[in-house]
């Protein structure tokens, strides 16, 4: 990504910077594990809930933090290994989904492990409320993962799935505070939008970066359904940056921690957009991945008072 005035087009782009691909039958680096084994998005999610929790002073629970993680591993996991059963092996341009192709069977067990962990987790540690919600919720994850990889997957203009994931993981990260008695929805609504629109700055410039592999694995993406929005896609996370910063003058003391961090996140994204020409796209889509892990910061601190 140039600086926001002076963005080019996705076309000039990928013929100025050549997309190499990476070997993927070789042994992934140290720092990519977290990626191949879908344990980046997770941790994002249980961050961002723990500090949405805190606007509405609803400290997560374990169950909650647990049934979260393993809920958004086990969709992540699924949509690889479905791709991964999909594609032949010379077509696949990505480490991750190598892994899950390779690995097919023994993920397969461990996914169904996880899945009778979280449904225990669910049972033991959520009230009547927050199961149902998080019922709601999975259902709308299932015929996510049926359209984007069956039944729609060749469409043109089918959702892009960079809307559907960052509204979806929004909601996965507030739900079960939303869903406590008492908690205030209203309160949650603006963190949960920012963090919503974090969601689909990292998807969407992740397409950007990513278009000759969706385009090798047959996938539609923001980028190839719309082509022409690559400066729009490059611009947002220096728009998201700020709005979060203009939220966190209006926002009430709890909801100021999740404003700053979201202008923090939106800005580093912008930053690994910026760089993604000389590093590549494997090490700008993990650094995109880190760029959302600011609340930790808060909440280390919390933890340490």
């Amino acid at each position: 990504m140039n600086p926001v005035f002076g963005l080019r087009s996705a076309s000039h782009y990928s013929k100025s910077v050549p997309r190499v691909q990476p070997t993927v039958t070789s042994r992934p680096p140290w720092w990519l594990w977290p990626t191949v084994l879908s344990l980046d998005a997770p941790a994002v999610l249980v961050l961002w809930q723990a500090l949405l929790s805190s606007v509405v002073s609803t400290p997560v629970r374990p169950a909650e933090a647990a049934v979260l993680g393993c809920s958004v591993w086990l969709a992540y996991c699924a949509d690889r290994w479905i791709e991964g059963w999909r594609l032949a092996p010379a077509a696949i341009r990505t480490h991750r989904h190598h892994f899950h192709q390779r690995w097919r069977w023994p993920l397969a067990a461990a996914w169904v492990a996880v899945l009778f962990f979280d449904i225990a987790a669910a049972l033991a540690g959520l009230s009547a409320a927050q199961f149902r919600a998080g019922c709601v919720l999975l259902l709308a994850v299932a015929a996510y993962l049926l359209s984007h990889q069956l039944v729609h997957r060749g469409s043109r203009w089918r959702a892009p799935k960079e809307v559907c994931v960052a509204v979806l993981l929004g909601a996965g990260a507030a739900i079960f505070a939303a869903a406590r008695p008492g908690a205030s929805a209203g309160a949650l609504a603006v963190p949960t939008a920012l963090f919503m629109l974090l969601c689909f700055c990292n998807c969407a410039l992740i397409s950007l970066w990513e278009d000759a592999v969706d385009r090798s694995h047959g996938q539609t993406s923001l980028a190839l359904q719309l082509g022409r929005a690559a400066a729009f896609n490059r611009a947002v996370p220096w728009a998201v940056s700020a709005l979060s910063a203009a939220a966190w003058f209006l926002a009430a003391d709890r909801a100021r921690t999740v404003a700053a961090c979201s202008a923090a996140s939106a800005a580093l994204l912008g930053v690994v957009d910026l760089a993604e020409p000389r590093i590549g796209r494997v090490r700008a889509r993990v650094l995109a991945d880190i760029a959302l892990l600011t609340p930790a910061a808060p909440l280390l601190v919390r933890l340490l008072a």
